[in-house]
């Protein structure tokens, strides 16, 4: 999937878009994405100057916003105005490898499980091969009206 793809299973946009494609998507199974970290990013502004680190919170962003569009695919549905999806939890975070700028981070996603409407996740982050973040998340889609 391309960016323009990308933008029809996720309402983010930017700064906090954070997956550039998807190269593989097995619906009901697993999603294999790609986010390209520059020195741009708006964070590293602050995050910090004198040695440019991406948050870990935002890399947990990156992983479940890959997770999103999994789910939406594996329902077949996109998101749309009267909904949102939501984190509902992340367990076991581990940051390994700090993610500096001209890193690709390779966001890898397997569904563990879905029930009533939580959808479980086992989720890697990987820079040239090596782990940089890992977590279970788990997500919903709530409606907001």
């Amino acid at each position: 999937m391309d960016i323009h793809q990308i933008l029809e299973y996720l309402p983010h946009r930017y700064p906090i878009l954070l997956v550039d494609r998807v190269l593989e998507c097995e619906p009901g199974k697993s999603i294999h994405a790609i986010k390209n970290v520059t020195i741009n990013e708006p964070f590293f502004n602050g995050h910090f100057p004198h040695h440019p680190v991406m948050p870990g919170v935002l890399i947990l962003e990156a992983l479940a916003q890959a997770a999103a569009i999994l789910s939406f695919k594996t329902m077949g549905s996109k998101p749309d105005d009267k909904s949102v999806y939501y984190f509902a939890g992340i367990d076991g975070a581990r940051f390994k490898k700090p993610v500096s700028p001209g890193d690709q981070l390779n966001l890898h996603v397997e569904i563990i499980a879905s029930k009533r409407g939580i959808w479980k996740f086992k989720a890697e982050a990987r820079v040239d091969g090596l782990l940089a973040t890992e977590a279970e998340l788990m997500c919903t889609v709530r409606s907001i009206e």
